[in-house]
C-alpha cells in the first residue's frame, strides 16, 4: 500500500544581500524539494518573495498570501517548509505571531537547514530562541554599518549618495563641478550679503536665467526654495563632512516603521575636499538661518484660531495675490486693547520672493458685511432669478476631473516603472563590490521615496474617482440651489463661522478692492461668482445700468 503524502506549501524569500550561494532562490528551492522528496511532502503551493526584507511581514505579498490561503484551507495543507528560519523571517515577534497563526489552523512550520519542526515539543521553543538570535544579527548589521559611515566621516570621506549639487564624484572623492559650484557661490552670496531669503533668492535666480544643471538624480532645472534652503543648510560646502544630521527613529506606536528625524546635535568632520565657500560665510549663513527661524517662530505664535471667512477669496489690487485674514494686537504701556481683525496683501512684506507696495490693512468686519449684503441682494433681483431657472438641471462636466485621474494614472505607471527599475538594479548588485553597501543604501532610500510616490499618486486617485462620484451622486439642481439662495439672509445669519467659510467659498471665485478707500468708506469692487447658475464670461447686472460692481456703493449710502 502506496503512503499518502503529506501536504505543504514551500516558502522561500530572498532580500537583496542575500545573492550569495545557498541563499538564492533557486538555491532554496532545490534544497527544500529534496527534503520534501526525503520525507515524502506533496508541495501544492509555492510562495515567493524575491528582494524582500525579513524584517517584516507588512512588505511581503506572497508570505501575506500564503497565510491567507491558510486562513481559507485553500489545499489542507500540514506544513509550510522554508530552507532557513531566517528565510520565514527575522523579526521574532512576526515570526511567533505568524506560527502562532499557522497552528491554529493546523498547519506547522519546518525548517529544512536548521532542522526544526514546529510540530515537535522542542521545535517552538527553538524558533522563539533563532528568531530573536535573527532580530538581534539585523540590528547588528545595521549598526556595523552606522559604525562604518560613521568612521568614513571621521576620515573626512564622503559618506555615500550622489554628491551634492556642486560636487562630482570621482573615484568616491568628492571634487569641485566648477559649473555647479558658482550656482552655490551666489546662493550663499545673495543669502547672506542681501535681504533676500531663500525664496528670494530662488526667485534671483530665476530671473537671472541661472538654472540648474540636471542630473540623473533630478531632472528638474529650477531652484526651489527647498534646494536653496539644503545648499544653505550643508556644511560640505564649507569643506566639512557631517555625520548624524538625520536619525533614523521608530515611529511612535509602531513596531517596525521608520523615519528620518532632524537632529540639533551631529559629528561635523574636516573634509578631505575642497570646500567651495569659506567658513565664515558658512556660519554667517547659519545665524541668519537661525534668526529667520525665530522670527518665524515667534510671528506663529501670535496665530489668531479666528475663521476669516474672506481668506484667499480677495484678490490684492496691486499684485493680484491673494490677501489673508490677521489680527493686530495693540498696546500701550503694557495695557491690550481689542484686537483689531483685518485683511492684508500676503506679499506686503518680502515673501517667496517677491514683495508688494500694498499695505493696507481693510477692516475685516466692513468687508464680510458687504460681500453677505451683495450676495443677499443679488439673489433678490429677478433677472438673477431668471438665470437660475435657465440653468437648472444643467449637465454636469466630469472631463476635467477624468482627464486629471488619466494624467494621475499615467503618473502611477511611471513611479511603478522606476520601481522595478530600482528592484531589478538592487537584485543585480554584486555582494563583493567595495561599494556594496553604499550602492544597497542608496538604492534602498530611493526605492522607499518611489513607495512614497505611489502612495500618494493613489491615494490621489482615490480622491479625484471619490469627488467624481460626488459630482454624480450629490450635484445640487438648479432648484436645491435656488433654496438655499432664496432663503440666504435668514441661513446666513444662524450658520456658524466656518460654515459661512465653506458656503462663500463655493459661491465665489474671487473678490477684488479698490487700492484706495472710496468716499462712502467702502473698499469692495466687485464679486466674481463660480456658480454652474452663473455665467461668468457676461458681466452680471441688477437691471441695465447697475452692475454687480456698484451693488455695494448703493447698499452703503
Amino acid at each position: 500500500m502506496v503512503k499518502k503524502k503529506v501536504k505543504a506549501y514551500m516558502y522561500t524569500r530572498v532580500s537583496t544581500s542575500m545573492q550569495v550561494d545557498g541563499y538564492s532562490l533557486d538555491a532554496q528551492k532545490e534544497k527544500i524539494r529534496k527534503y520534501a522528496d526525503a520525507f515524502e511532502y506533496a508541495i501544492v503551493g509555492e510562495y515567493e518573495d524575491a528582494g524582500k526584507s525579513g524584517k517584516s511581514i507588512a512588505g511581503r505579498a506572497e508570505f501575506k498570501r500564503m497565510l491567507e490561503d491558510i486562513e481559507a484551507d485553500k489545499d489542507g495543507v500540514s506544513y509550510v517548509l522554508v530552507f532557513k528560519l531566517s528565510r520565514f523571517g527575522r523579526n521574532a515577534a512576526d515570526v511567533l505571531n505568524s506560527l502562532q497563526l499557522m497552528q491554529d489552523f493546523g498547519v506547522n512550520l519546518i525548517c529544512v537547514e536548521d532542522g526544526i519542526d514546529s510540530s515537535k515539543d522542542s521545535g517552538k521553543l527553538m524558533i522563539s530562541v533563532l528568531s530573536a538570535v535573527a532580530e538581534i544579527e539585523r540590528e547588528n548589521i545595521l549598526v556595523q554599518t552606522m559604525e562604518g559611515r560613521k568612521q568614513k566621516a571621521r576620515e573626512g570621506k564622503w559618506n555615500g549618495g550622489f554628491a551634492p549639487y556642486g560636487y562630482k564624484l570621482v573615484s568616491g572623492k568628492l571634487e569641485i563641478e566648477e559649473r555647479e559650484a558658482e550656482a552655490v557661490r551666489i546662493i550663499y552670496d545673495k543669502y547672506v550679503n542681501t535681504e533676500l531669503g531663500s525664496n528670494g533668492v530662488a526667485k534671483y535666480l530665476a530671473q537671472q536665467g541661472i538654472k540648474k544643471i540636471a542630473r540623473q538624480n533630478g531632472s528638474n532645472t529650477m531652484f526651489d526654495t527647498h534646494l536653496i534652503r539644503m545648499i544653505l543648510d550643508n556644511p560640505v560646502y564649507c569643506g566639512k563632512i557631517a555625520f548624524g544630521r538625520r536619525k533614523r527613529e521608530k515611529k511612535v506606536g509602531t513596531r517596525d516603521e521608520y523615519h528620518l528625524v532632524k537632529q540639533d546635535e551631529y559629528m561635523l568632520c574636516d573634509g578631505i575636499h575642497e570646500a567651495i565657500i569659506d567658513m565664515n560665510l558658512w556660519e554667517a549663513a547659519q545665524e541668519k538661518r537661525k534668526a529667520q527661524a525665530k522670527k518665524y517662530e515667534h510671528v506663529n505664535k501670535g496665530k489668531d484660531e479666528k475663521i476669516h471667512l474672506l481668506s484667499g477669496l480677495l484678490r490684492c489690487p496691486v499684485c493680484g495675490s491673494g490677501m489673508y485674514g490677521n489680527k493686530s494686537i495693540k498696546n500701550k504701556n503694557g495695557k491690550h486693547y481689542k484686537d483689531y481683525f483685518y485683511y492684508g496683501c500676503k506679499h506686503r512684506r518680502m515673501l517667496q520672493g517677491h514683495s508688494c507696495t500694498f499695505n493696507k490693512q481693510l477692516q475685516e468686519e466692513k468687508l464680510d458685511n458687504a460681500v453677505a449684503e451683495v450676495i443677499s441682494k443679488l439673489v433678490s433681483s429677478p433677472k438673477f432669478a431668471d438665470m437660475m431657472q435657465k440653468k437648472i438641471n444643467m449637465k454636469v462636466d466630469t472631463t476635467e476631473i477624468e482627464t486629471e485621474i488619466s494624467n494621475l494614472q499615467k503618473q502611477l505607471g511611471q513611479y511603478i516603472g522606476t520601481k522595478r527599475s530600482l528592484e531589478k538594479q538592487i537584485d543585480s548588485l554584486d555582494v563583493e563590490d567595495r561599494h556594496y553597501d553604499r550602492k544597497l543604501s542608496d538604492l534602498q532610500d530611493r526605492l522607499d521615496k518611489m513607495y512614497d510616490n505611489i502612495d500618494d499618486m493613489e491615494k490621489s486617485i482615490a480622491v479625484c474617482r471619490d469627488r467624481k462620484k460626488a459630482i454624480e451622486a450629490e450635484k445640487l439642481t438648479g432648484d436645491n440651489v435656488y433654496k438655499v439662495l432664496i432663503y440666504f439672509d435668514k441661513l446666513y445669519a444662524v450658520m456658524e463661522e466656518a460654515d459661512k467659510r465653506d458656503l462663500l467659498s463655493a459661491l465665489i471665485d474671487e473678490i477684488q478692492v479698490y487700492e484706495e478707500e472710496q468716499a462712502n468708506g467702502q473698499w469692495l469692487k466687485s464679486i466674481g461668482f463660480k456658480l454652474p447658475i452663473i455665467d461668468s464670461e457676461i458681466d452680471l447686472g441688477l437691471d441695465n445700468d447697475v452692475h454687480v460692481e456698484t451693488v455695494v456703493l448703493i447698499q452703503r449710502k
